[in-house]
């Protein structure tokens, strides 16, 4: 049986049409290419065609290169030719876009002579978060339209525009409204009519105003602030660069050569492997496949704090109807108010119109009573975090919810298993753990107890989807798999500061390794006595060490809560989050450190890395062994989605198989010998790794038989 055509040709009279349909968004792979090809030949047959469309059914226009190449040998000169034979078509060749037109997509429309969309069209050029540059003639192409200056922006900033931006900065020619196909065969018939015939860009000179010696150092500048720790950018600007001193064939055999050695790097390796991760996490082995989702169209919400009302916005973005429940008039007011306020903030930005904000608002109900959500298909709690008010809560839901209900839980260190066990119903309760703030961070631990049935599971997984969300299973742990790593990370950082190191030297050698943010900042805006009622709630579980998290505890007692109230490792002024350097802050924890006896030290950037990433690293693996995650790129990716991880190492387990495993055990056992064993004893998958040679990847490798 013959395979079907991706690409077919077709003709309206004189006007030739290239159509791909590759589903779900037409990536150009191997298939694409190959028929495009074989397309070309065929209407170039076609003696009486004057212009010729390119266009693509389904969702989108061309979406990208295909990924999944990237590992394998170099495609370039594919692209190079096929594009190329695309630009030296005789006759005017037309562009017709809609969707998301991203890197080869984007790429491919350069090679043509024109370029349409229909409106809400996003075009970008993202590669250099993924450790490359466009290496399909979007460094040569583009800048012959719009110049060197607009090029690297667009490349560096690797956030999509719009059509309004597209048309300014030049490289669309129209939006045109309807049916994309007719709109185009109009198009081309009008070039005709006019005289406008074949237009190639390879044949653009580069304007060198574009591309003077302050403006290439203001954006080298930008890329070393915007990308600490990467080649890509510098890459970037690079290849750019030689459009204005190279014919379009050296240029592109230039880009080629650079790509490629980008793809070499393990910038683009981390990057690569954190993309298909996250691809990854809906994949669950034991999930049998008759588990099927429960269809969700209302939710509710038992809480109306910070974190409630970032849930509800989730589910109002999504179009899902949502109850928010509160004990009292008075707290359900002010976080509808909170609400409210955070639309409006959209709506200020530009990200939203006041109409969408009332539709979304209109979707969120506030109620003072349980009763109000006896027809919720999914009712997630998220008070704070006590176990006896959770279970209270669990037995009233358990009474009010219809059957099938999923009954979920924010909570992100408390047994599951035990808050199930206050219903009638264990099979229908599950983790939701959300991330701060819930409408902003992507990531979304489900967890599952030991009796939440495949079809809870399923559910929760696929209403992700809407949710906007990355979802990665866990189990029941203390912590689950991001919070229970967090422990021995930030364990280390706040050990460090009481041996001497101040907050901003912990914290800046960590975003200079990567990190969003350093994590004592992150635990002033989380709010430092968040921190010290967990620890307290949970003192039970944490080792004989009288030095354990004490610099939070210091601070916290002597009324230092973070951002809240504008001090905590750092001063912040009101409605400023800007950190200051607080020397009272710095003398607090020298008393505490005193009081515990403990050594003060001197601490490289090297060291603070090495100690808070090997703590991580070493629980992670040790995760992996207990199954409380999936897979390795499951761990990868709750770092990378809820905890600022930087994408590029491609995670915690990615990135210890990058520097090697026996690196990471010695590294283990050197602080072993300093610290002494009570929290720096090595995984048992760690030693035996090292002691087999093998690494994370080729142990599950094995493990599933790949």
């Amino acid at each position: 049986m013959e395979q079907k055509k991706t690409v077919t040709a077709q003709r309206d009279g004189e006007i030739a049409l290239l159509v791909a349909n590759n589903p779900p968004v037409n990536t150009i792979n191997a298939s694409v290419r190959n028929d495009l090809g074989r397309a070309l030949d065929e209407i170039r047959s076609w003696t009486d065609i004057k212009a010729v469309v390119l266009l693509c059914e389904g969702s989108t226009f061309f979406s990208g290169a295909d990924i999944g190449e990237f590992a394998g040998p170099p495609r370039e000169e594919e692209y190079r030719r096929l594009f190329n034979a695309i630009e030296n078509l005789s006759v005017p060749v037309i562009a017709a876009m809609h969707g998301t037109v991203l890197g080869g997509g984007l790429e491919i429309a350069l090679a043509c002579h024109y370029r349409i969309a229909l409106p809400r069209t996003r075009f970008g050029l993202p590669e250099v978060t993924l450790g490359i540059i466009p290496g399909a003639g979007g460094t040569q192409r583009m800048p012959r339209l719009i110049g060197v200056e607009k090029t690297l922006e667009l490349i560096l900033s690797a956030r999509p525009v719009d059509t309004a931006q597209a048309k300014t900065l030049g490289f669309l020619d129209e939006v045109v409204e309807g049916d994309l196909r007719e709109a185009a065969i109009t198009y081309a018939r009008k070039l005709l009519a006019d005289g406008r015939g074949v237009r190639r860009t390879g044949e653009r000179s580069v304007d060198p105003a574009t591309a003077t010696p302050e403006i290439i150092e203001r954006l080298t500048e930008q890329a070393k602030r915007q990308y600490p720790n990467r080649t890509a950018p510098f890459t970037a600007i690079e290849a750019v660069l030689a459009s204005t001193r190279l014919p379009l064939a050296e240029g592109l055999e230039l880009e080629t050569e650079l790509v490629n050695k980008c793809k070499k790097t393990d910038e683009s390796k981390g990057a690569v492997h954190a993309f298909f991760a996250e691809r990854e996490t809906r994949k669950i082995p034991d999930l049998p496949s008759t588990a099927v989702a429960r269809p969700v169209k209302s939710a509710g919400i038992i809480g109306a704090g910070t974190m409630g009302g970032g849930i509800a916005i989730c589910f109002a973005n999504a179009g899902i109807p949502v109850t928010i429940i509160e004990v009292s008039q008075e707290g359900l007011d002010r976080g509808l108010a909170n609400i409210s306020g955070i639309y409006d903030s959209m709506v200020e930005r530009g990200r939203l119109t006041a109409e969408e904000k009332e539709q979304r608002m209109s979707l969120i109900k506030g109620s003072l009573s349980y009763d109000d959500l006896r027809d919720a298909d999914v009712i997630i709690e998220a008070v704070f975090e006590n176990m006896e008010l959770k279970k209270r809560i669990f037995a009233k839901l358990d009474e009010v919810a219809k059957p099938g209900a999923v009954l979920a839980t924010n909570t992100s260190t408390l047994d599951i298993d035990e808050i199930a066990s206050a219903t009638k119903r264990p099979e229908d309760v599950i983790g939701m753990h959300f991330f701060s703030p819930a409408n902003v961070m992507p990531l979304l631990e489900v967890v599952r107890t030991q009796r939440t049935s495949a079809d809870t599971i399923r559910t929760v997984m696929d209403l992700s989807k809407p949710l906007r969300k990355t979802p990665v299973l866990a189990r029941v742990c203390y912590g689950f798999i991001g919070n229970r790593m967090m422990e021995g990370y930030a364990r280390e950082a706040e050990r460090m500061v009481l041996e001497g190191a101040t907050p901003r030297q912990v914290d800046t050698a960590l975003e200079r390794w990567g990190m969003a943010m350093g994590i004592l900042a992150v635990f002033d805006m989380a709010g430092l006595d968040v921190g010290v009622n967990i620890h307290k709630e949970h003192a039970h579980r944490y080792p004989p060490d009288p030095t354990y998290y004490q610099a939070d505890f210091a601070l916290v007692e002597a009324g230092r809560l973070g951002q809240k109230n504008g001090k905590g490792y750092y001063r912040y002024e009101p409605g400023d989050r800007t950190r200051y350097d607080d020397p009272e802050a710095i003398e607090i924890l020298r008393a505490r450190a005193a009081k515990l006896g403990v050594e003060q030290r001197e601490h490289t950037d090297e060291e603070i890395v090495e100690r808070c990433t090997l703590a991580l690293i070493n629980e992670g693996i040790r995760i992996l062994e207990e199954g409380i995650a999936v897979r390795a790129s499951d761990i990868d990716v709750v770092w990378n989605a809820g905890y600022g991880f930087p994408r590029f190492r491609g995670g915690p387990l990615f990135y210890a198989d990058t520097i090697g495993l026996p690196k990471v055990l010695e590294g283990v056992l050197k602080y072993q010998r300093i610290f002494g064993p009570m929290h720096w004893q090595p995984a048992p998958l760690l030693e035996k790794l090292v002691r087999e040679n093998k690494t994370i990847a080729q142990w599950e490798a094995e493990r599933h038989g790949r």
